[in-house]
This record gives structure tokens, C-alpha cells and sequence, in this order.
């Protein structure tokens, strides 16, 4: 050192791994919100949505009606996606206008209750993957442990023993199982009386789903025959489902599950338990920018649009901690999953 010279002092670490990260998001402008992104994309997917009942409106009593059905499936989806990002405030900081936007998108075009959503969705966000806390993952028609399959009975466990097989076919019914579970959650009381779901505005997202269900059944019935009305429907229905839950399927299936005695401190929570899936622009928009799983458990609120710049960011500061980064195609990512769900069927082959 030259004479004279002032030593540097030591740099030091301020707070927590997960404080540093988001201080380099931050200083990056990647969680301000964007405005104009999230208008051209709302006008774009509701005017498809709009624009697909209104050819279903057109096109009359016509087999055509069931390749319709599936384009109406997509648009459904993507209509759920604004959905999504409206419950995580992506859109707007306040939470009157983005419960607006979740409220119309979600039980009013989709029947898909969102006050239900948004409660069992930020309890997986709290805890992902966690078998006892994150109900995503919680014991049902599949089961996510060998402990869970081992506890089934009858049907079920032989339902568990060929579950791999059977995924994407149980997906089919989906969308149904969506709707009832909003029904349920709306009207669904505990012994004592209190409803079971929270939910801040009961009321206006049960009469939303009136107007969604006598709507859709209003229209088809108006514009054909009984047969292709329910046909149209099992078709559009089905796809939603099967298109939804390949939406979610390939975030976290297959990826390790924590238990309450593994500690892990919020960043490492997220990134262990999440896949990322390459794919282009494409696939971000097939799948919503869930295929950022990462970035998105990491920054809940961060717009959708930003993801894809956030994630150079993200995977570099995890190879500097040492963090194991999980990022695949999307072909891979189902194969992880169906493969995590074949193993955990074992005991019940064996």
C-alpha cells in the first residue's frame, strides 16, 4: 500500500441471500409495474375471448361447433392467466382494480371463483411443495408421497398404482373439478357455521357465478341443438382442463419436497422446490410466463413481462450461492413429473 493511502474497509454482506437478490431486481427497474404491457394484453386476449363466442354465436347448429370448442379452450386459458397475474397485484399495486380485473376474468368469463384461488394459491406460494402445508400437493385423486399412496383405499389406490399413466387423462377432468371446488368453497361451512374459505367479497363472486353458468348455457342452447350444446361443452371443458393443468404441471412436480424438518431460508424455499422451462416466446405465452416458475415464486409481484429479463439475473446470483438452479424443456419437465408420480406409486406395484 502506498504511503498515506486510506485502507478500503471490508465489504460486507447486509441481510439475508434473498435481501441481496432483490435489491439487484430491484436497481434493475424489473418490479415496476407495466401499464402499457398489461393493457395490449388484456385488450388482445379478451377481444379473442369475445371474438370466439361471437363466432360460436355465428357459426349456429354446426359440427364445426366442436373444433370450436378446443379454440375456445386456449382462449379460456389465457383468459385464467390475467387472472393469476391480477391475484399477485402483477398488474396494479392497489387491491381494488386488480381484484376487478380477477373478479371478471375469473368468475364471471372462466366460472372459476377467484377469492377461492387466491387463498389456496398464496398458501402454496407460501409453502411449495411442503406436503402438509402446500395444498397443491395435498393427498387427492393423486397422491405426491409414498405415504400418501400407501394410506389409499379401493378406488383410489388403484388409481395410485397407475397414476403416471392416467395423468393427463384425469387432467381432462380438470375443469370441472375447478368449478365445483369454487362452488364448494363459496357455500362451504365448517361445523360451527363458519365458512370454510376465506373470501372478501362472498356475494358478488357467487352471483358472478350465476351469470357465468346461465350465460354459457343460455348460448349454447340459443344458437343449438341439446346434443351439440353438451358436446361443445365436454369438449371446451375438458381442454380447459387438460391445458390448465399442463399449465401448473411442469413447476414443481417431480421437484424435492420439503418436510418440517428441513430449514430453508426463503430463497433456497423457492428455487429447490421450482422448474423453470425453456422454450421461447412461445412457450411463455402457452404458458402464461409460468414456465419462469423461478422467478415468479421468487417475485410474486413482478410483471409477467419482466420475468424473462429477471431470470439471467436470478440463475447467476444462485450459481454464486451455490444454489442448484432447475431449468429444462418442456417435453422433459413432463417426463420429470410423470416419472415422479410413477415412483411414488412403488410400494403399491411391489
Amino acid at each position: 500500500m502506498a504511503l498515506g493511502a486510506v485502507a478500503e474497509p471490508p465489504v460486507r454482506r447486509r441481510g439475508s441471500d434473498y435481501a441481496q437478490l432483490s435489491r439487484r431486481i430491484s436497481q434493475a427497474g424489473l418490479l415496476e409495474r407495466r401499464p402499457g404491457w398489461y393493457v395490449a394484453r388484456i385488450v388482445l386476449t379478451l377481444g379473442a375471448f369475445v371474438a370466439g363466442w361471437v363466432a360460436v354465436f355465428l357459426l349456429g347448429d354446426s359440427w364445426w361447433q366442436l373444433p370450436l370448442a378446443a379454440v375456445m379452450a386456449v382462449a379460456t386459458t389465457q383468459v385464467a392467466f390475467l387472472g393469476h397475474d391480477a391475484g399477485h397485484r402483477q398488474m396494479f399495486r392497489r387491491r381494488g382494480p386488480s381484484e376487478m380485473v380477477g373478479l371478471f376474468a375469473g368468475n364471471l368469463a372462466v366460472g372459476l371463483s377467484y377469492g377461492w384461488w387466491v387463498d389456496k394459491h398464496n398458501r402454496h406460494h407460501a409453502n411449495p411443495n411442503h406436503e402438509d402445508e402446500d395444498p397443491d400437493v395435498g393427498a387427492g385423486a393423486l397422491v405426491w408421497t409414498p405415504e400418501q399412496a400407501l394410506e389409499t383405499r379401493g378406488f383410489g389406490r388403484w388409481l395410485a398404482q397407475r397414476q403416471a399413466f392416467l395423468f393427463f387423462p384425469m387432467l381432462l377432468l380438470e375443469g370441472l373439478n375447478l368449478h365445483v371446488a369454487s362452488i364448494r368453497a363459496i357455500v362451504g361451512r365448517e361445523s360451527d357455521g363458519r365458512y370454510s374459505t376465506p373470501m372478501r367479497r362472498r356475494a358478488v363472486e357467487g352471483l358472478l357465478l350465476v351469470v357465468h353458468t346461465v350465460g354459457y348455457v343460455a348460448l349454447l342452447l340459443a344458437v343449438m341443438s341439446p346434443v351439440k350444446a353438451l358436446l361443445f361443452a365436454v369438449v371446451h371443458q375438458a381442454l380447459w382442463g387438460l391445458y390448465m393443468g399442463c399449465s401448473f404441471a411442469p413447476n414443481h412436480k417431480g421437484m424435492p419436497m420439503p418436510t418440517a424438518e428441513d430449514e430453508l431460508d426463503f430463497l433456497r424455499k423457492q428455487v429447490l422446490t421450482s422448474r423453470n422451462v425453456r422454450g421461447g416466446r412461445f412457450v411463455d405465452t402457452a404458458l402464461g410466463g409460468l414456465n419462469y416458475q423461478i422467478e415468479h415464486h421468487l417475485f410474486p409481484n413482478m410483471p409477467r413481462a419482466n420475468l424473462r429479463r429477471a431470470q439471467p439475473i436470478v440463475r447467476a446470483y444462485c450459481v454464486e450461492q451455490g444454489i442448484p438452479y432447475a431449468e429444462t424443456g418442456l417435453v422433459e419437465s413432463y417426463r420429470q413429473a410423470l416419472g415422479h408420480l410413477h415412483e411414488v406409486g412403488r410400494p403399491l406395484r411391489g
